[in-house]
């Protein structure tokens, strides 16, 4: 397991042997059990690869009184010293451990799973080399040198108890990630961009998934073009968090996009939705408000499944919410939805979003509203200068939840021939 090499500086010194009847202990070995399991769950306290080895070279430092590093690379002209903890002149040259590891892990990849190997280099001062394997695998090689007596066994068994609790850690923290870049490509395959409206509207979308690795949630956004200039503007939110929910999220959005083609009004629209969801006991639960734009007729049609009204911003800043019949959410299969239709001008925003945009946790939803209606906007403000607004005066980069929000704007109508 363990392998001696001698360089051309100077021989070898034997190991040294301990006295009969007494425990083998080198400077600064920890003594108790107790100790040994503290110095073990100093290493790999988080995923990051670079923490990890750092984690382990101060604590081989500590106890041997020493320097460590690991040495990390392939062949010697690409490898270095990571993670040095203590005086970089006491470690033996890169090509000189390079040589040594290759021996060191020829025996870690045996039968017993690790060893270490002990060399003198540059004179007198002793070098420990221990290689960084789990399963098979090899993450660097811990090396550690010191000024004065050679390295006993113990040392070399704790440090290869060290070595193989840091090469379990990496090991898990670089399968992390490579699952983590699985999830982000199926949430960026999931996040697809919203349908462009008629050229008589303008519209801005911001969509906000609450954590920090999230790329898209259950929230989501619509837009739908239909006959005669009419568009289809559509928020949703699919109970729960993360990919399960973006998964659902996305069967909704297909299933809106093919029933919209239909050109039914919203209410039925929705009911259409519920039946679907409602014959597939896996999906998830949702909300749903959706919105007609007619900008010919300068007025909105509105229908809600279980979800909160929208506000519409008048030309002079002011917040307004539209009362709206709420029906079930989707996936019930109980139906039951009503439109609501209001006139809207060019000169008015209309605003859709989901509830991470004003709930917060303990408060009273209609409290919850009443912030929103509290807004105020600066007069002819477009809607990306709607949505910045209202995401900074309700601190929407804190929410709880996932946060989708829309803002749209009616152009100004060009008369027809023979009007006015």
């Amino acid at each position: 397991m363990v392998r001696w090499f001698q360089t051309f500086h100077r021989p070898a010194t034997a190991e040294p042997v301990a006295s009969p009847g007494v425990p083998e202990q080198g400077p600064g070995i920890p003594s108790r059990l107790s100790e040994l399991r503290a110095a073990v769950t100093r290493i790999g306290t988080t995923l990051e690869e670079d923490v990890t080895y750092a984690e382990l070279t101060r604590e081989a430092a500590a106890q041997t009184g020493g320097t460590a590093a690991v040495l990390r690379g392939g062949a010697a002209a690409g490898a270095w010293y990571a993670a040095l903890h203590g005086d970089a002149a006491v470690l033996p040259d890169i090509q000189w451990a390079m040589a040594a590891a290759r021996g060191a892990v020829q025996d870690a990849t045996g039968p017993g799973g690790r060893g270490a190997a002990s060399l003198p280099s540059g004179g007198p001062r002793p070098v420990l080399c221990v290689p960084l394997v789990s399963d098979g695998l090899r993450y660097g090689m811990l090396v550690c040198a010191r000024d004065r007596a050679p390295f006993t066994r113990t040392e070399e068994e704790f440090l290869a108890l060290l070595a193989e609790r840091a090469a379990s850690h990496i090991r898990h923290a670089r399968e992390h990630e490579r699952v983590k870049g699985i999830v982000g490509k199926l949430q960026r395959a999931l996040l697809a961009e919203p349908g462009r409206p008629h050229p008589n509207l303008n519209v801005a979308i911001r969509y906000m998934p609450v954590g920090q690795s999230a790329l898209v949630g259950g929230d989501w956004c619509e837009t739908v073009r239909l006959h005669f200039g009419r568009t289809l503007l559509v928020v949703g939110d699919v109970m729960g968090h993360g990919l399960e929910a973006a998964v659902d999220m996305t069967a909704y959005r297909s299933a809106l996009r093919y029933i919209a083609s239909a050109d039914l009004p919203p209410h039925r629209v929705l009911r259409q939705l519920d039946d679907i969801a409602a014959a597939e006991p896996e999906r998830r639960p949702a909300t749903c408000l959706i919105a007609r734009l007619d900008p010919n007729r300068g007025q909105v049609t509105l229908a809600s499944a279980g979800h909160l009204p929208p506000a519409v911003i008048d030309g002079e800043g002011r917040t307004s919410l539209l009362p709206v019949p709420v029906g079930p959410p989707l996936g019930t299969g109980l139906g039951g939805y009503e439109p609501a239709t209001y006139k809207l001008s060019p000169a008015q925003t209309l605003l859709l979003f989901t509830d991470g945009l004003v709930e917060h946790r303990g408060e009273d939803i209609d409290h919850s509203l009443g912030r929103l209606a509290g807004v105020g906007f600066e007069s002819a403000v477009g809607v990306e200068g709607v949505i910045d607004t209202v995401l900074a005066r309700l601190d929407a980069a804190n929410a709880e939840d996932d946060v989708a929000v829309l803002a749209a704007q009616l152009h100004e109508r060009s008369p027809l021939p023979g009007e006015g």
